[in-house]
């Protein structure tokens, strides 16, 4: 395209000084002819100068651009996205890269996942989605979504299903834990049930006695263990409330610690606690969480050796209740898994010991709910502590 003078921006100050120029040469007794030269070239000049082509068309990469904007959008998702363009990766966000890494961003889609089930629905090319499992970590369990934005572009989300999917696994465990749980004192009870009415003409009453007695302690087991799994489920529920009752934990340790021990052990426990701890608390739950740290340590301790308890509270606002046997310890490789539901590390020893394997579970939640911590130290032929730690009521 030809230029064109820029009208509104004609020098016309300058025009005017190089005819007085001019003018003046004449003056100066220069002659006219040789004046009128050095206007004509200087107006040339002026004209040429005025003379600019049109300012260049600005193309704007809209691609670009939207990418761009696509970025600044997901960067901050907390969900894992990656854009794609021709199955390739262009965009990937901070969770994406942190889960697949830094080095996907230019890589095919296919080589980034890797997974089967993924690569199947990628080479679809239309939306759909696909659960993968293994993406990240070999338990890891994820649903990827894909969204067609066009005909060269698309849109993954991958949305992580690992923890529904360990809480519905946990959930199928507890069921068949306490499934089993309740059918062996049942099958015990309905057993011993038949036998006698089978030859109730016959029975030797010393016999008939011990089937009695066994039915019995199989059914107050059974009934333990349905109370324990009614204080779970409660305390469960309750678990986001914090109480707020303020509670006399030193009288109530005294006497739940008694409670614990039983009239038959009492001679054995050693109690040694501060007064005036208080602390906000559900008396019941907290007089429970007593009574089963006690009665566990009277159960897998020595019977020959005492049970410490102490309850002390110290400058940081905490209150600390410690409950110690003298027994056969536990090995490390338990100690993480003691406050799981069912979890036993002699199942047959605790069942003879009347155990439900719910103690420690009830105790954990009693004490997140109190939004306190629970330590559990044991060494092999010395015995176990258990340490409870709550804030004191002054400290809320």
């Amino acid at each position: 395209m030809r230029g064109e003078v820029n009208r509104s921006s004609f020098p016309r100050y300058a025009f005017g000084f190089a005819l007085l120029t001019c003018l003046g040469m004449v003056f100066q007794g220069v002659g006219w002819g040789l004046a009128l030269l050095v206007l004509l070239l200087w107006t040339v000049t002026l004209v040429l100068a005025a003379i600019r082509p049109p300012p260049p068309i600005e193309r704007v990469d809209r691609s670009a651009m939207s990418r761009d904007m696509m970025s600044d959008l997901i960067e901050h998702s907390q969900t894992p996205v990656v854009i794609t363009e021709r199955g390739r990766i262009t965009i990937a966000n901070h969770e994406a890269r942190d889960l697949l890494g830094t080095h996907i961003v230019g890589q095919d889609a296919r080589m980034a996942l890797r997974q089967p089930e993924a690569v199947q629905l990628l080479e679809n090319d239309a939306d759909g989605a696909a659960v993968v499992r293994g993406l990240a970590r070999r338990r890891d369990i994820w649903r990827v979504n894909r969204k067609q934005l066009g005909p060269d572009m698309a849109v993954i989300e991958f949305v992580n299903r690992t923890a529904e999917a360990d809480i519905s696994r946990a959930h199928t465990d507890f069921v068949a834990n306490a499934s089993h749980e309740l059918r062996t004192p049942l099958a015990s009870i309905l057993g011993y049930v038949e036998t006698l009415r089978d030859d109730v003409d016959h029975l030797d009453p010393k016999v008939a006695d011990k089937f009695l007695g066994t039915i019995q302690r199989e059914a107050r087991r059974l009934q333990d263990l349905v109370s324990d799994l009614m204080s779970l489920s409660r305390i469960e529920a309750e678990k986001h409330d914090m109480p707020s009752d303020e509670i006399d934990f030193s009288g109530l340790v005294e006497r739940a610690a008694r409670d614990g021990a039983g009239a038959e052990r009492a001679e054995r426990l050693d109690l040694d606690v501060a007064p005036n701890c208080v602390v906000r608390g559900d008396a019941q739950q907290l007089e429970q969480l007593v009574r089963n740290l006690v009665d566990n340590a009277f159960k897998y301790g020595s019977s020959s050796e005492p049970v410490s308890v102490r309850l002390a509270a110290n400058e940081m606002r905490k209150v600390y209740l410690c409950v110690q046997d003298r027994g056969e310890g536990i090995s490390a490789e338990h100690l993480p898994h003691l406050t799981r539901r069912f979890y036993r590390t002699d199942p047959s020893r605790s069942r003879a010991s009347g155990g439900t394997g719910l103690g420690l579970a009830i105790v954990k939640h009693i004490v997140e709910r109190h939004r306190g911590k629970l330590d559990i130290e044991s060494e092999r032929g010395i015995g176990t502590t258990i340490k409870v730690r709550l804030p004191l009521a002054l400290n809320e």
